[in-house]
């Protein structure tokens, strides 16, 4: 397993990233992902979608709630040529118990609980907790990275304004 150079903080400190260095305008990995049916879903099998992907440690925790709500929010007005979806390591029931609380209908929780294939494809699983960092990719319908923001501090949200704006562009 390839290890990235850069790291990212947390409350333990400063963790090392598993994975794959990605670069935009390369294609985007697709993986195998479970949904909250327990399901097999592929990361890239909606072509001519567009697809917000969020990385996120767990939906059960403030940051992470804000956060997929808030894009659940966004999602809601960006037409039904994109796709949002937030990947974490919780497990699909934990996660389908969490979007019916949370009342979110617009994006599509994934788990890599499994075999973390996406956290070390995208470069953003931390071996050590079993979670991934916090990131947010785009895709867009012919599968290839067209944006990627990481996080420097898993406790902080993602700039949603550089998100948006970058969606924009790429729907343009």
């Amino acid at each position: 397993m390839s290890y990235q150079e850069r790291k990212v903080t947390s409350k333990i400190g400063m963790v090392q990233l598993e994975g794959d260095v990605l670069s935009v305008g390369k294609p985007a990995p697709d993986v195998a992902l479970i949904r909250n049916d327990a399901s097999t879903a592929r990361l890239l099998a909606d072509k001519g979608k567009t697809r917000v992907i969020l990385s996120v440690p767990s939906l059960d925790t403030p940051v992470c709630d804000r956060e997929a709500r808030r894009f659940n929010q966004e999602a809601a007005g960006l037409g039904d040529k994109v796709r949002v979806i937030a990947v974490s390591m919780d497990l699909p029931f934990a996660q389908k118990r969490w979007c019916g609380a949370a009342g979110v209908d617009h994006v599509e929780t994934l788990s890599d609980h499994k075999a973390a294939a996406f956290g070390r494809a995208f470069g953003v699983f931390i071996p050590g907790s079993r979670l991934l960092a916090r990131a947010v990719f785009i895709v867009d319908g012919k599968g290839v990275l067209r944006y990627i923001q990481l996080v420097e501090e898993i406790g902080k949200e993602p700039d949603y304004n550089e998100v948006l704006k970058a969606l924009k562009k790429i729907k343009a």
